[in-house]
């Protein structure tokens, strides 16, 4: 672990694999090894973040040992977003639990933290903490704290402190040794001994909020524990069990009540530093929420698949042939990308909202079809604003699949060969759950994307070319054919999964294309997605021992917390982009299931 200064004000950032993540579906929050949490929007996903520090604004809240001789390890309870962590200092031995609690709401949250001492000397272990709220991605500070006598809960005897500001009303309890500082923030500490515990419980909430709620700790523990026993399914019959409930509980931890399920909790991470390549992910993209439906739908009929058919099967009704690819997660339109002001991540940028908001791109609508097929094996297609949406889909194909678009990778509008298989493997999915004449329309249309498709972009050597006018091949090609969009007899599978590993595999991890002449490596990190698209199409190919392979390589990319994001840095062993990246989590539970079947 890097060495760091002693300061509790946490203003120096980490590298991106040390940071845990907090989720309750409405939104989410990064906390450093150090106890810094340095990055929540409230109250939502999309919101102006309270704390900030990750970009370089201002905020944080910070809950950590006093001594500073300390090193920390943690984990997550088995199937939820609980996060545990140990410290060991020099005479001590503490366990500090978080976790955003559930049931969510989407106007107010509560941040649960609790301190415990497993081991001190007679003079106790102390505490140190800081809570600086700062809203509006730190351009306005709550207004003055006032200490209120007034109880959080029939158990709990601490007072709580209380402030406005922002649009944003704040609760704070557990904590009356502390107060506020010449700048805003309340500063505090305190000693606990062997065996002792504290919980403090942060709440925030809109001045529109109903109510407040109780901030009473053992109650929101107990019923935040039930929520994620009662979310998150039992994984021992797949691959790697532990992992996959893990996936599961980021997943859950990412989609909101209302449907939608953000692509990252953050924005502006940087993929490849100082390459611009730095994107505000805190949105519903369909493809990303499509890979999570058809992953769970391959394990069970688990309220992850009903999130993902309600929330776009309602986009595709209200928006047909005009789909976007991305949407807020209440299912309005994404906002254009704009500057903050702030320093933003080293070697990223401090951008908001997202220009992928605006694209026509073509795979969308073939992953959406996608869901529906593995979704009637769970009875959603007797659902009828499902069917029509299915319907809505094949006829926005029929009109669009000769038109160029910006693709899986959201690049300049050209004729992508991925955009149309994965049309292709969706058309004939759906065909294949239709009855009768209901499958003749969706199965012709599929054939004749194909011929086109492959009169077009089928190079002589017999793998596919990424585009119509770029014979280089594309590690997002696998995706479709590992789904089963030709024949089992297709050549042309075996020898695109040859060229893909030839041309853009290194070391066990897989490169989205090559973008110049510069060594893999050098231009972007591995791409996590094409590793487990590759694990999925050697599985459908019959090479279990290379499905394996690639599937517990990629695997392997994530930091301490387990968790992944969009690219892994081979050589540094860094993640890069945003995190925790919803699709990777999608399909490594897609190989989880399918591997062990």
């Amino acid at each position: 672990m890097a060495a760091r200064s002693d300061g509790i004000d946490g203003m120096e950032p980490w590298a991106l694999r040390e940071y845990a993540f907090l989720g309750d579906g409405e939104r989410g929050a990064l906390i450093s090894p150090r106890g810094e949490l340095v990055w929540l929007c409230a109250p939502r996903w999309d919101s102006d973040a309270v704390f900030s520090q990750l970009i370089g604004g201002a905020g944080h809240y910070t809950v950590r040992p006093a001594d500073n001789w300390q090193v920390s390890g943690g984990f997550y309870e088995n199937g939820t977003l609980v996060r545990v962590s140990r410290w060991v200092t020099s005479q001590a031995v503490l366990i500090t639990r978080e976790a955003l609690a559930l049931p969510s709401d989407p106007e107010r949250l509560v941040l649960l933290r609790q301190v415990s001492v497993e081991r001190a000397p007679s003079s106790g272990a102390g505490v140190r903490l800081v809570l600086d709220p700062r809203p509006g991605f730190g351009h306005s500070a709550p207004g003055g704290w006032q200490r209120s006598e007034q109880w959080a809960g029939p158990d709990d005897a601490a007072p709580v402190w209380t402030a406005s500001g922002g649009g944003l009303r704040v609760r704070w309890c557990g904590a009356p040794e502390a107060g506020p500082d010449a700048d805003g923030a309340l500063r505090g500490a305190f000693t606990l001994r062997e065996g002792e515990r504290r919980d403090l419980v942060l709440e925030i909430a809109t001045e529109r909020a109903a109510s407040t709620g109780s901030l009473e700790p053992r109650g929101l523990w107990e019923e935040t524990r039930r929520r994620w026993r009662q979310t998150v399914p039992d994984c021992d019959s797949l691959l790697a069990p532990r992992d996959a409930r893990q996936a599961y509980a980021v997943l859950h931890g990412l989609t909101s009540g209302a449907g939608g399920m953000v692509a990252a909790a953050t924005t502006s991470l940087p993929e490849h530093a100082g390459e611009g390549r730095n994107y505000d992910y805190r949105y519903a993209w369909l493809r990303d929420q499509s890979y999570a439906g058809i992953a769970v739908a391959a394990h069970g009929p688990h309220p992850l698949l009903d999130s993902a058919c309600d929330f776009v099967t309602a986009r595709v009704l209200e928006d047909g042939d005009a789909l976007r690819p991305a949407y807020t997660v209440t299912g309005e339109p994404v906002p254009a990308g704009r500057s903050l002001g702030l320093p933003g991540y080293p070697g990223g940028s401090d951008r908001v909202g997202n220009q992928a908001g605006r694209q026509f791109q073509l795979d969308t609508f073939g992953e959406v079809l996608q869901l529906y097929a593995a979704a009637a094996r769970h009875g959603h297609l007797e659902n009828r604003d499902v069917r029509r949406a299915a319907d809505v889909a094949v006829t926005a194909v029929e009109r669009n699949w000769q038109r160029p678009e910006a693709g899986l990778w959201e690049l300049e509008e050209r004729w992508w060969t991925h955009s149309r298989l994965s049309v292709v493997t969706g058309l004939r999915a759906l065909a294949a759950q239709l009855p009768g004449r209901a499958a003749e329309r969706p199965r012709a249309l599929a054939e004749a994307v194909l011929a086109e498709t492959r009169a077009r972009c089928l190079r002589p050597d017999g793998a596919w070319a990424r585009a119509a006018d770029d014979p280089k091949v594309d590690a997002g090609l696998l995706l479709p054919l590992a789904r089963g969009c030709l024949a089992g007899d297709d050549p042309s599978t075996a020898r695109t999964v040859a060229a893909v590993e030839r041309e853009l595999a290194e070391d066990g991890y897989v490169y989205r294309f090559r973008h110049d002449g510069r060594p893999l490596a050098e231009a972007e990190g591995a791409f996590l997605l094409c590793g487990f698209m590759m694990s999925l199409v050697s599985h459908h190919l019959g090479d279990r021992p290379a499905a394996y392979r690639w599937f517990e390589r990629n695997r392997a990319a994530y930091g301490p917390p387990a968790l992944y994001a969009e690219e892994f840095d081979v050589e540094q062993r860094q993640l890069r982009g945003n995190l925790p990246q919803a699709f990777v989590h999608a399909l490594l539970l897609e190989n989880a299931v399918r591997l062990a079947g």
